[in-house]
Formats: structure tokens, sequence, C-alpha cells
């Protein structure tokens, strides 16, 4: 991912009681390649070293990787926001979702739904509007890639079938703000006009 399209704040990747490593594996590979800041493990039911099977990318090595043996254990960091991705009557559609820029997405197992205690400790629950259910790697991946699409600068999407036939929006520098009136006074009579600069 090239910087320019790199999306500002932080994300991570995690499951609760997974069973199956190779969903694992999928899912850390794809948080590596989309960006993932690190990546957690919930009471997780399988040697979770097996992963490496379905995992060629290394992101073990890449990226840290978290194992809480309860939700009790779980910390995330000041102010990220844990965002669960579960089919709920009250989930927010995924489309519609607006992001945060610091967000821990958490998935479910494999055959169940996310423990109604970490439903309770999620600030937002998402769901993919599909027919059905899909692999747990998978929906990681959709999320991850609406993330991105959705805080990353890209070039804007043509009325019409193709691809942009602009580039992405150039980053505008505006001027200096200082938030601070202290400051900003010692800074106006510093220029010797003896008003208060306007932000």
């Amino acid at each position: 991912m090239d910087t320019a399209s790199t999306p500002r704040g932080y994300f991570a990747v995690g499951v609760e009681r997974i069973s199956k490593p190779g969903n694992v594996g999928n899912l850390i590979r794809s948080a590596h390649a989309f960006g993932a800041s690190f990546f957690f493990a919930i009471d997780p039911a399988p040697d979770i070293r097996e992963m490496h099977y379905v995992d060629t990318s290394g992101a073990p090595e890449h990226l840290p990787f978290y194992i809480y043996d309860g939700l009790d254990d779980l910390k995330l960091p000041k102010d990220c926001m844990l965002v669960g991705v579960e089919l709920t009557e009250d989930a927010v559609d995924l489309p519609s979702f607006r992001h945060p820029l610091r967000a821990a997405y958490v998935l479910g197992p494999e055959r169940g739904s996310l423990s109604p205690e970490l439903q309770e400790r999620c600030d937002f629950i998402i769901k993919i509007p599909m027919k059905f259910c899909v692999n747990v790697g998978v929906a990681g991946a959709l999320v991850m890639y609406d993330r991105m699409i959705s805080l990353g600068r890209f070039a804007e999407r043509p009325v019409r079938t193709g691809g942009p036939v602009e580039g992405p929006p150039v980053h505008k520098h505006g001027a200096q703000k200082v938030r601070n009136r202290a400051e900003r006074r010692r800074r106006a009579a510093t220029l010797g006009r003896g008003e208060i600069p306007r932000e």
C-alpha cells in the first residue's frame, strides 16, 4: 500500500474462541497485507503456532500478536474503539459505517457468535449485508477493505464504467494553528501588531 492511500489512525484485528488455525493464519495474513498495527486472539481453541501453514507472509514476525486467556484480560490502547463483526438485528451495515480512526475489529468463532459479554463491551457492532455467514477470514478481509477505501485517499470513482480519469486529491497544507490563547498573544506581541492573530 503506498503512503498516499494509507489511512490515518491505526487498526487491529482479533478473534474470539476461534477453532481453526488455518482461519487464524488466513486472517492474520490479510491483516498484515492491509496494514494492521497488531493482531489478537481471545480464548483461542487451536494451537496458534499451526497457523504458519496458511500464512506464508510471515505476519507474526512483522505484526505484534497478543493472546488473551479471556475477555477480562483484553487490553486495548487508550481511545481504541472495539468494533464487533456479527450478524445481529441491530448491527450497523458495513457500507453505512464510519470507521473510527483508532479501532480494533473482533470476529467470532467459525460455528458461533461473539459472546454476549464481548458484544456488550463493543463500542459498535457491524455486519456485512449478505444472505448468510461467510468464512471468518473472508469477513475480516471485507471489513479491512472497507476501512481502506473509506479512510484512504484514492481518486474518485468515475461516473462511467472503468477506472479513474484523475489522480487522487493532492493534500493541501493549511496555515499554522496555535490553539493556546497565551501563545497567540505572545506571538502577536512578538510580531509587534498588538493584536491576536486569527486561526
